[in-house]
């Protein structure tokens, strides 16, 4: 479940001035402190969000990236096992196995 978080408009409570509360994201916003019923607003969060950076990160997490390098032609440079380093896109054999990747 999400968690918002949310500021007294006035001094805060035991709360504090400003707290955070899980909510669904399909309940309407809070209006009003559930403890001290003070007005309150909903604030704006900075969210992180951790994307892999190299791609060896990429290949650890079993995603497959393809960089072209000619017309046709992809290098695979998340290649593992028996795959083919470069992908000839007129040549079906050398194409990256994304079965032996992606599960259920």
């Amino acid at each position: 479940m999400p968690v918002y978080e949310y500021e007294h408009q006035d001094d805060g409570c035991e709360l504090g001035k400003r707290f955070e509360l899980s909510q669904s994201m399909y309940s309407a916003q809070f209006k009003s402190c559930p403890v001290c019923g003070q007005a309150v607003r909903k604030i704006v969060s900075l969210s992180s969000i951790s994307t892999p950076k190299g791609n060896s990160a990429l290949k650890n997490l079993g995603f497959t990236k393809l960089v072209r390098r000619d017309n046709g032609i992809y290098e695979n440079v998340t290649a593992t096992g028996k795959e083919s380093r470069i992908w000839d896109a007129s040549r079906p054999e050398t194409m990256p196995d994304l079965k032996g990747k992606i599960g259920d």
